[in-house]
């Protein structure tokens, strides 16, 4: 589960990745001696899901990258705007943006009240746009820049929205936003793409929600690996693209998907938003 991405010496903000995939690609970055910002709401340990802004922010330098745990609540927008200010400063620049941080919301419109709606819309599409609204000022300034949303490819039939309408209203909107980027900033040089899995990603939240398909799943190493392969690639030759991490990694010669398998030889689960 290597990668063959490099990142070294530059700096990157990650939205919610005290644990899953955003701990994961926080760790891939770190292993290539990047600056990595941790910015996420959990910072004291939860029993049933481990993982904390600090305690990523420890595996990080043990890694051999540098890091900045910062909570924060992407709902937030000013503390978006300091928390992106106080990386610029730490760090004298910014040149990658991961839009991880999600609220999940499985439920039909009848059972998804109003509160709940809000909820998943201000932290996934609103917490992604005002992330990308404070930091393409600084990512405009780096040699490479690269934003990063874990979103899915925009829908063909829309069956997602017959079973749960709100929460693919927002991650199709992140991933409006990755293309809106991808579009506004291209002759700027800041590339903007959006990545999702094509399977169940077994993070320790579907252990805890969904125990019945974490033997099903693929470890978030995949997704980590297939961020890295993307920053690594010329931010103005690649940039507006809907990746789905088993085609990306396939494309760029990855054979042994099975070493990213929980139950190697098993039946995989895929994930939600897949059409």
């Amino acid at each position: 589960m290597s990668n063959d991405g490099k990142a070294q010496a530059r700096t990157a903000f990650i939205t919610g990745g005290s644990r899953g995939i955003g701990r994961e690609i926080a760790l891939a970055l770190a292993r290539t001696g990047a600056n990595v910002v941790i910015a996420a709401k959990s910072a004291e340990a939860n029993d049933k899901l481990p993982g904390t802004i600090h305690s990523v922010a420890e595996e990080i330098e043990a890694a051999g990258g540098r890091a900045l745990p910062m909570q924060l609540d992407v709902r937030d927008d000013e503390a978006i705007g300091a928390a992106i200010a106080r990386t610029v400063d730490a760090f004298g620049g910014l040149d990658i943006l991961i839009n991880n941080a999600s609220a999940i919301c499985p439920t039909g419109l009848l059972d998804t009240p109003l509160r709940r709606y809000d909820l998943v819309m201000d932290i996934n599409t609103r917490g992604t746009y005002a992330a990308m609204y404070h930091a393409l000022p600084h990512l405009m300034k780096a040699r490479n820049p690269h934003v990063l949303t874990l979103s899915p490819p925009l829908p063909k039939r829309g069956i997602w929205f017959g079973k749960y309408l709100a929460y693919a209203i927002s991650k199709y909107g992140m991933t409006h936003c990755a293309l809106g980027v991808a579009e506004e900033f291209r002759d700027r040089g800041v590339a903007s793409n959006a990545l999702w899995p094509r399977t169940m990603i077994s993070t320790d939240a579907v252990r805890v929600h969904y125990p019945q398909d974490y033997a099903k799943g693929r470890h978030p190493a995949i997704m980590a690996d297939a961020a890295m392969r993307i920053f690594a690639k010329p931010a103005r030759d690649f940039t507006g693209h809907c990746l789905i991490d088993e085609v990306f990694l396939r494309a760029e010669g990855v054979t042994d998907l099975d070493a990213y398998a929980v139950t190697p030889g098993s039946e995989l689960a895929e994930d939600i938003l897949m059409e």
